[in-house]
C-alpha cells in the first residue's frame, strides 16, 4: 500500500467526468492498483526518514512556496495522505488546482485573512448577511483585518489600495439572498474574490465558473453530510493554496485525518443527498408559503436543502414544540434542524446590523434532510400551531441568483 506521498494519484483521469461520477472517484484514482477498495487512514503523526539532508531540502522548499513536499510524508502538520485525499477530490468537485483543508470552517476563514494581511491587504469588503461568526471575526478586527460592509453593487466603489479581499455568501446564512458571482467578480477587478459556498455546494453552484478566486466551505455541513465532523476547506489556485498550507502549518489548524476520511467518503453521496434533501425542501416551501401561520418563506432560485421563513407567532415556540426535527444550531446534517437565528447563529452579530441584513427576531432557519416530506410536514404543522389572529398571507422571497450549474 503506498501511502508516502501526500498527494492523491490522478493520472488515471483521461477525459472530464459527470459531477456525480468525479463525487464517487475523486481522490480514490489510485487505490485498484494498489489492491484497495477503501481509502486507508493514515494517521501517523510523524514519519521516519534516515536521510536529514533531502529533509532539509524539502522543509527548505516549503518554506518558500508552500507546495506539498515530493516524496514521503515529513510530518502531520506539513500534510497528510489521507487528509490529502479529501483536498484533492474537493477541488475536482469545484474546478480548481487545489484545495486547502482545516481543523474548522473559521480556521479556513482566519487562514485566507491571514495570508492577505500579511502581505500588507487587510481591508475586506464585504455584503452581508454572512455567517454569524465569520461577520464577527471581520467586525471585531481579530486579526487585525479591517472590514467595509456594502451591497452588491456598492463592491468597486468600496476598494481599496489595501483592499486583500471581497467576500460574500451566496446563497447567505440565514436569509438565503443570492449574489450575481459574475458581477461582483467583475468589480472585483484584481482582489480575489472569496464566496462562501457551504449552502449551495458544488451540486448546485460552481464559483470558481463565475469569476471566485477563493471558494470556501464548513465542511461540517453538506460535505461531511452525517453531523460528525467539524471542517473547513478553502478552494483555490495553487499559488495561494501554498500560501494557505504555510498558515496551517505555522498556526497548526490542520485537519485530523479520520476527518479526512469521513469528508471523503461524504463526498461520494454529496449529489444524492443535496438533490433529495432539495425536492423535500422545495415542497416544503410551497406549502409553507401558502400557510396562514407564516409570514414569508425565503428560498433561492437556485434550490437547495436550506428554508427560512417568518412566523406570525412566537418562534422559540415554534423551536420548542418541534418533536421530529432537530432543533440545534448547524446544518447539512442527513436530519432536519430547525435553529432561531437571531437567538443562535447570529447572536454575535450586532442587533441593528443583523436587522439591517435582513435576519428578523422572527425569522427562522431549517436545514431539510432525508426523512419522508409528509412526516417532516406534520411535525411542523403542530409545531406551528394555530394561526395568529389577524395573519395576513405570506410571501415566498427570492433574490436575483448566479447561475445554477
Amino acid at each position: 500500500m503506498d501511502t508516502t506521498s501526500t498527494r492523491a494519484h490522478d493520472d488515471v483521469r483521461t477525459a472530464p467526468r459527470a459531477l456525480a461520477t468525479e463525487a464517487v472517484h475523486a481522490g480514490r484514482d489510485d487505490l485498484a492498483r494498489q489492491g484497495l477498495h477503501a481509502p486507508p487512514i493514515d494517521l501517523s503523526t510523524t514519519y521516519p526518514s534516515y536521510d536529514s539532508r533531502g529533509e532539509a531540502a524539502r522543509i527548505d522548499a516549503f518554506a518558500t512556496t508552500g507546495a506539498e513536499p515530493d516524496g514521503p510524508p515529513v510530518y502531520g502538520r506539513l500534510g497528510n495522505p489521507t487528509v490529502a485525499r479529501f483536498e484533492t477530490a474537493l477541488a475536482r468537485l469545484e474546478g480548481t488546482e487545489a484545495a486547502v483543508a482545516f481543523a474548522s470552517g473559521m480556521a479556513a476563514l482566519s487562514a485566507v485573512l491571514l495570508v492577505r494581511g500579511s502581505m500588507g491587504l487587510r481591508h475586506v469588503v464585504a455584503v452581508r448577511p454572512l455567517y454569524g461568526c465569520s461577520d464577527h471575526l471581520l467586525t471585531a478586527g481579530l486579526l487585525g483585518s479591517e472590514v467595509t460592509w456594502t451591497d452588491p453593487a456598492g463592491v468597486a466603489d468600496a476598494l481599496r489600495p489595501d483592499t486583500g479581499l471581497v467576500l460574500v455568501e451566496s446563497p447567505a446564512n440565514p436569509t438565503l439572498a443570492e449574489v450575481d458571482l459574475r458581477a461582483v467578480a467583475h468589480a472585483c477587478g484584481s482582489v480575489p474574490l472569496l464566496v462562501d459556498n457551504t449552502f449551495a455546494t458544488p451540486v448546485l453552484q460552481r464559483p470558481a465558473e463565475q469569476g471566485a478566486r477563493l471558494i470556501l466551505h464548513s465542511a461540517t455541513k453538506y460535505l461531511g453530510g452525517h453531523g460528525d465532523v467539524l471542517a473547513g476547506v478553502v478552494a483555490c489556485d495553487e499559488e495561494f493554496a501554498g500560501r494557505l498550507r504555510q498558515v496551517r502549518f505555522a498556526t497548526g489548524g490542520v485537519l485530523h485525518p479520520l476527518a479526512g476520511y469521513l469528508l471523503l467518503r461524504g463526498l461520494s453521496t454529496l449529489p444524492v443527498r443535496v438533490r433529495a434533501a432539495s425536492a423535500t425542501a422545495a415542497e416544503l416551501v410551497r406549502r409553507l408559503a401558502a400557510d396562514p401561520r407564516v409570514a414569508r418563506v425565503h428560498y433561492p432560485r437556485i434550490g437547495g436543502a436550506m428554508v427560512a421563513f417568518e412566523v406570525y407567532g412566537d418562534p422559540h415556540e415554534v423551536i420548542g414544540a418541534v418533536r421530529l426535527i432537530t432543533p440545534a444550531v448547524s446544518l447539512g446534517s442527513v436530519d432536519t434542524l430547525i435553529q432561531h437565528p437571531a437567538s443562535i447563529s447570529h447572536r454575535i452579530v450586532d442587533a441593528d446590523d443583523r436587522r439591517g441584513a435582513g435576519v428578523s427576531d422572527q425569522l427562522l432557519r431549517m436545514s431539510v434532510g432525508l426523512e419522508d416530506v409528509e412526516d417532516l410536514w406534520s411535525d411542523l404543522d403542530q409545531a406551528l400551531g394555530r394561526p395568529v389572529r389577524g395573519a395576513g398571507n405570506c410571501a415566498t422571497s427570492h433574490t436575483e441568483p448566479a447561475p445554477a450549474h
